[in-house]
């Protein structure tokens, strides 16, 4: 027989005998009520078909349990798999995670805020668009609601800003290229968050520093479709004729994959003992399939997202940061056969 259906909290209070603000109160914490309490509810929860509508709940309190999560595009793997990462620590932790996407639009970003700060969060964990952003708008959004940010970094705002180090991990493949082949020359599009231009910057002085001349090629495109921008990008400096090397170091794996596919195009060998050697940056869940398989610097995921969570919630309980700080992460080198 199927469990007689329960549309209200306050019907549920009546069938199962217990008062609805203490109903309620298990629903917060199941641990705030007595366990002979406890046991009661759920047994009725096991004979009448209930569940809270959490989000009405966590509306109704002076501090919800809402976390919100903002991401600049979901369609990118990386920023959905740091998303489903930081979900699962928030909904582990009892907070009730509720993601959104910019779409790299400045405008769905700002209006995105403003949604966020009428569910009245405990706490908001943003990895924002970053040049793109409304700079004004986001810093107003990060006085009134506690906010960690990750990825993308925008001086002075939010908690505290977790990243990865991008002097770190640029060097390091730096290093690895040097040592197996010729230096490399360096691939990006127009920069659409303050990581492009600390990668850039990285390359040009670990470059400098080794002895070796910057060389750093600019392929047209200022939107999200990466493989798009380095795909179109590559056959135009294919057809022109690279610089002195055979090394192509991409600013992100997502333009490392465009460029492969002009490489395969134009009937180029990629990989050691090839035509040429294509590496990139961030360990791209796509990266290890790539043919060949890309070689790159893997972020770290679970330590960015565990370190950002915890920080946000540290925040939320009153524990700190009392000052803003910038947690950063170095990288990790990751050999394929593409260099």
């Amino acid at each position: 027989m199927q469990p007689r259906a329960v549309r209200s909290m306050e019907e549920f209070a009546a069938l199962s005998g217990i008062s609805r603000p203490t109903v309620s109160k298990y629903f917060n914490d199941p641990a705030s009520v007595r366990p002979s309490t406890r046991e009661r509810i759920e047994t009725a929860l096991e004979r009448y078909d209930y569940r809270p509508n959490i989000y009405a709940i966590n509306q109704n309190r002076k501090l919800t349990k809402n976390v919100g999560i903002v991401v600049p595009y979901l369609a990118d793997p990386f920023f959905a798999e740091m998303a489903r990462t930081v979900e699962r620590r928030c909904i582990e932790a009892g907070y009730w995670p509720i993601l959104f996407s910019s779409h790299g639009e400045r405008d769905t970003e700002r209006n995105i805020l403003d949604t966020i700060a009428r569910m009245k969060p405990a706490g908001v964990l943003m990895a924002p668009l970053g040049r793109a952003s409304d700079r004004t708008a986001v810093e107003r959004f990060c006085r009134e609601v506690p906010t960690v940010v990750f990825d993308s970094h925008i001086e002075g705002v939010g908690e505290a800003f977790v990243g990865s180090d991008n002097f770190q991990s640029v060097p390091l493949m730096i290093d690895y290229l040097c040592a197996t082949g010729m230096p490399p020359c360096w691939l990006e599009m127009q920069p659409v968050n303050p990581n492009a231009n600390k990668r850039r910057d990285a390359y040009r002085t670990a470059m400098t520093a080794r002895g070796h001349e910057p060389r750093i090629l600019r392929v047209d495109g200022d939107d999200w479709d990466f493989e798009r921008i380095g795909y179109e990008g590559g056959l135009r400096l294919l057809d022109a004729g690279l610089p002195d090397t055979d090394t192509v170091f991409c600013s992100n794996d997502r333009l490392a994959i465009g460029f492969l596919s002009a490489c395969y195009e134009r009937g180029l060998r990629v990989g050691r003992g090839g035509d040429l050697r294509v590496a990139g940056h961030d360990d791209h869940p796509f990266a290890r399939y790539t043919c060949p398989p890309l070689t790159t610097v893997a972020q770290d995921y679970e330590a960015i997202s565990l370190h950002a969570v915890r920080t946000l919630f540290s925040v939320i309980t009153g524990k700190g940061p009392q000052v803003r700080k910038e947690i950063l992460f170095g990288g990790r080198l990751v050999e394929r056969a593409s260099a």
